[in-house]
């Protein structure tokens, strides 16, 4: 069953009803290929990729099973949506209200009428790309491996006075040359202090000796995303993070091995966060312990304190603790790993046990 199928059942689309979707994400998703600009629309009856002239070939190439509609001067995507939905009797239109603007709903509504009712998709495409499927997991199987192996040719090349910058200039590089497509989002480099920034912005910060390094990093590969942290140390850390380190990893250990299907969200961030609480790090671990990973690198479910949903088998999803304490700096591991029955599979296989260039 394709991925329109796969929405055309879940939301048991009738005869006069069709989906406009318009996120880059979900495009890709429902043509299994499509990476252009524009919207696609399907109902019962269509299946068509609305795009301007730049993108009409290249939606020919990867949407072999979509129609083509041009958009020209004087005949704007939404008009080109009013005409299918006229000519095939549709009397509701569901859409990514979580997505568009409030004006860009208005051009739609205003080109469909007032006989034509706009309503919210509620996240469909979304829910259905939660259990990915082989071929998707293959996808992110390739991006992790790269990942992990540039992390590995990059440890030798990690020396005194580098940059940061330099340093994620270097590991894009690698990434890049092993075969990622692109990156699967900015690389974080964050050495010594700068460590306590879960999200830092690599700058000229100089790589000094006893500092702890946290390199946050994926490629992506065929258009789906791996995610991985480790956190090394160039030369012998001080006492305390070393100590920060042994806390964060066994955090991360224990919840990978608790991972598995039908276990609740809330309860394996839970597992992590109050071991790391109990440790003397209270409200230094800021942040949900993981999230899902596919076309895009922040999807659902997550490992939160806000999050009760139950995991089935085929998410994919990371587990990163981490510690962050301002003026020392900071550790933070993370795997992606694929939910299993029986357990799951961590995908981002480099060593955890800290490394001292």
């Amino acid at each position: 069953m394709t991925a329109s199928e796969r929405l055309t059942e879940h939301l048991r689309l009738g005869p006069n009803t069709a989906v406009v979707v318009f996120d880059p994400s979900n495009m890709f998703y429902l043509t299994e290929g499509y990476t252009g600009e524009g919207l696609v629309f399907l109902s019962q009856s269509r299946m068509a990729v609305v795009t301007d002239f730049r993108y009409t070939e290249q939606a020919e190439r990867q949407a072999p099973g979509f129609e083509v509609l041009m958009t020209e001067k004087g005949r704007s995507a939404d008009q080109v949506v009013a005409e299918l939905v006229k000519d095939a009797n549709i009397t509701c239109v569901r859409t990514e209200t979580n997505y568009i603007s409030v004006d860009r709903f208005g051009k739609l509504k205003a080109a469909l009428g007032d006989e034509v009712s706009v309503t919210s998709l509620d996240l469909a495409p979304q829910k259905l790309r939660e259990i990915k499927t082989p071929t998707e997991v293959m996808a992110i199987r390739k991006a992790c491996k790269i990942t992990a192996d540039a992390f590995r040719a990059i440890l030798p090349k990690i020396r005194e006075g580098m940059t940061e910058k330099e340093l994620q200039i270097e590991l894009n590089f690698t990434m890049l040359r092993m075969g990622a497509e692109t990156m699967a989002f900015d690389t974080i480099i964050a050495a010594g202090e700068n460590g306590s920034l879960p999200h830092a912005i690599p700058g000229d910060r100089p790589i000094r000796r006893g500092d702890m390094i946290t390199m946050d990093f994926g490629a992506k590969v065929g258009n789906y995303c791996a995610d991985m942290t480790r956190t090394v140390a160039l030369g012998t850390p001080s006492e305390d993070m070393r100590r920060i380190y042994d806390t964060v990893l066994r955090a991360q250990t224990m919840c990978v091995d608790a991972l598995a299907a039908g276990k609740n969200c809330f309860d394996i961030d839970k597992l992590a966060r109050d071991y790391i609480d109990a440790r003397g790090y209270a409200g230094r671990f800021g942040h949900g312990l993981g999230h899902s990973v596919g076309i895009d690198i922040h999807e659902e479910p997550r490992l939160s304190p806000s999050c009760q949903e139950i995991l089935k088998a085929g998410v994919v999803i990371t587990v990163e603790p981490g510690v962050y304490v301002p003026g020392l700096g900071g550790v933070r591991i993370e795997d992606t790993c694929l939910v299993k029955e029986n357990g799951c599979e961590a995908l981002t296989d480099a060593d955890k046990q800290l490394i001292i260039l």
